[in-house]
């Protein structure tokens, strides 16, 4: 029984996140790559909040590498990734030692969503994906917190 609660409660939680994110444009998956990184981190709202900002770092993190490459290509050919993926990550495993934000795996899921996305670099493209994940990382807070006080009303 408490088994088949935390299911529907978890389930429950994600269809309206995606429904919502459908219903305002946003792409659901960028939703839930940002439910995925709540789950690189602590549970609290604090470490939610540090794993978003991480997602939101790393979807501008790949922006800058997509101008980037875009920038060297025409002098160093197909170098530029190379050259651009070297200097990013460089930055985001260096960040691993940032008192707060050090969420590595969340930061690799920006770059993710960025680059999954096929979105021209931009402000335009960093808000989408931003907002995108920011939901995601919400719901997955709640359906964590619900299911908290399911487990204590199912035991």
């Amino acid at each position: 029984m408490k088994f088949a609660l935390l299911t529907l409660t978890a389930a429950v939680v994600a269809s309206i996140a995606a429904t919502a994110s459908a219903g305002l444009g946003w792409p659901v998956w960028a939703m839930f790559v940002g439910w995925v990184a709540f789950f690189t981190g602590g549970h609290s709202a604090r470490a939610a909040l540090t794993s978003y900002l991480c997602v939101a770092a790393g979807i501008g993190f790949g922006v800058f590498a997509a101008m980037a490459v875009g920038s060297l290509l025409p002098l160093i050919d197909f170098f530029a990734f190379g050259v651009v993926v070297f200097v990013v990550a460089v930055v985001v495993v260096s960040l691993r030692a940032a008192p707060l934000l050090n969420n590595v795996a969340a930061y690799f899921l920006g770059l993710i969503a960025f680059f999954a996305s096929h979105l021209a670099p931009g402000l335009a493209a960093f808000i989408e994906l931003a907002v995108a994940g920011g939901l995601g990382t919400l719901a997955a807070w709640i359906a964590h917190q619900l299911s908290g006080k399911v487990a204590r009303y199912a035991a």
